[in-house]
């Protein structure tokens, strides 16, 4: 009994440090707090260490934790907690370190970026950060999100043409493209 308890939490410990950064990277997205996403994690973590068992036999226990990761998000913005992608004063925090190859880590102007993402309504930020930031397909987007996959093209195209509107990003985008 005392083995397979053993080999179970190994098992999670080994999900939780393979998985860490790249479910941060998506907290901050959705949240934009450092601290904001380390409690979503951690809280989502709590959840499903205790059906690890369920979990980590499913046939993808990434998209199971993302999908409890997305639902805590979405409880909180129901509650009508307040989120802030830039705060006030942020010089004490330690700043995310974006994957190689991260696309977002390539922009000159990161808080410009997580500024315009702080505009969008939560459902078109998660489409977003989901589909273009996660690279998730729709279908897996509309799993994580609880919803139809025409909802979730349909927050995301509302989403980027609202980040498209905003002047200073898409000159920061057009910059990029010329170089």
């Amino acid at each position: 009994m005392g083995d397979r308890k053993k080999a179970r939490d190994a098992e999670f410990q080994s999900f939780v440090i393979g998985r860490w950064p790249r479910l941060m990277r998506t907290a901050f997205l959705l949240t934009g707090e450092q601290h904001a996403a380390e409690d979503l994690v951690q809280s989502t973590l709590e959840q499903v260490y205790v059906a690890w068992r369920r979990v980590g036999s499913a046939d993808d226990p990434e998209a199971y934790v993302r999908r409890v990761m997305i639902n805590a998000h979405a409880r909180k913005h129901r509650r009508r907690i307040r989120e802030f992608l830039a705060p006030k004063d942020d010089s004490g925090l330690v700043r995310e370190i974006a994957d190689t190859g991260d696309r977002i880590a390539q922009a000159e102007d990161r808080s410009a970026l997580l500024n315009a993402l702080a505009q969008l309504p939560p459902r078109q930020r998660e489409a977003v950060v989901l589909r273009y930031w996660e690279d998730l397909t729709a279908t897996q987007t509309a799993e994580a999100m609880g919803c139809s996959v025409g909802s979730v093209k349909s927050n995301a195209a509302k989403g980027i043409a609202k980040l498209r509107a905003i002047p200073g990003l898409a000159d920061m985008v057009t910059q990029e493209g010329r170089q």
